[in-house]
């Protein structure tokens, strides 16, 4: 099992602050041990604070950026122009404001026609990276930040679809019903080879289920950001009061 962290915040912008400086620890031991830092973005408004922390000001100068790999965790299908993507956000509030090559960002091609091949073509690019085979097993990614909705989906990974139920493939063009579109995800085979998995979680409106989640019976098909424990890594949850509020402790 995972070594499991629950940590409680007054406020979002705390979550992100601690957020911010896990970030940095675990980029700086990466890179020390190495080389380079491998990390999954994820969309939201709380990843958003987090990545305007990290590009300013004491943060930003404690990151070697020339060494990041940055990746992404789901993708909704939209240009990386669209006010909807996950990139144009992270660029907007990140990678546009710190020193990296163009080499370095690893976005999802999710605006193609073909999802399967999208996908496809998104595991090739992460095994090339990494230099393992597409075929083989998942590259073990150093840090993947992650989000839960109040439905208790993560990434694109929502209740009761076929994308939780991959065993195999590492990405994955994943139908969402209730939204009534497909969007390209990662899956939990490479998700659970993660050394580090955070989970940032604000807002009332998500302490039911966070408390569903973490305290009550596994329901993966109900409850997917059940799903996400690392096999030989730390899974840590950074969570303000008032999603806390329905835990028992």
């Amino acid at each position: 099992m995972p070594a499991r962290r629950i940590t409680r915040f007054p406020s979002p912008a705390q979550v992100s602050q601690a957020a911010a400086e896990a970030f940095i620890r675990i980029a700086g031991d990466a890179v020390a041990k190495r080389g380079r830092f491998t990390v999954v973005l994820s969309g939201g408004s709380t990843p958003r604070r987090l990545y305007e922390t990290l590009a300013a000001t004491p943060y930003s100068d404690q990151v070697v950026w020339g060494k990041v790999e940055f990746f992404w965790g789901d993708e909704r299908a939209v240009p990386p122009d669209h006010p909807d993507s996950n990139y144009r956000m992270a660029h907007e509030a990140l990678l546009g404001r710190i020193d990296i090559a163009d080499t370095q960002v690893h976005r999802m091609p999710a605006e193609r026609k073909d999802r399967e091949d999208a996908a496809w073509d998104y595991q090739v690019e992460i095994a090339r990276v990494f230099g393992v085979d597409p075929n083989g097993e998942p590259p073990r990614l150093d840090l993947v930040l992650l989000g839960m909705g109040a439905d208790g989906h993560t990434a694109s990974l929502f209740p009761y679809t076929e994308g939780i139920k991959e065993e195999t493939r590492w990405v994955v063009s994943n139908y969402a019903p209730k939204l009534d579109s497909y969007r390209l995800t990662l899956t939990p085979p490479i998700l659970v080879r993660t050394a580090h998995v955070i989970f940032l979680v604000v807002g009332g409106d998500k302490a039911k289920t966070l408390a569903q989640v973490l305290e009550g019976p596994i329901d993966s098909n109900r409850l997917p950001a059940q799903l996400i424990k690392p096999e030989e890594g730390e899974l840590t949850w950074l969570i303000d009061e008032p999603a806390a509020s329905a835990l028992s402790g």
